[in-house]
């Protein structure tokens, strides 16, 4: 794929065009990305142990890949 964890993209496709973040997650299976801060999704949660009331959690949700342009590659570090 030409996204990578890291880029920074823009939303050029969808009710969130014109903005900006950077890419979370890639699902090369699906061609999907999940965008920091794009596609604001609700998750109902069950109570558990480490979340005793549970309740509703806003997370981002994934996009399609050809909805969003790379702005900036993702900084690679040396190994050596």
């Amino acid at each position: 794929m030409f996204v990578k964890t890291g880029d920074k993209v823009k939303v050029i496709a969808g009710n969130d065009k014109g903005k900006e973040g950077i890419v979370l997650s890639v699902n090369a299976k699906t061609n999907r990305v999940v965008v920091k801060g794009i596609h604001k999704v609700k998750k109902h949660e069950k109570p558990s142990q480490t979340n005793a009331n549970g309740g509703v959690v806003e997370k981002e949700g994934s996009i399609h890949a050809s909805n969003v342009k790379v702005i900036e590659k993702a900084k690679k570090e040396d190994k050596k």
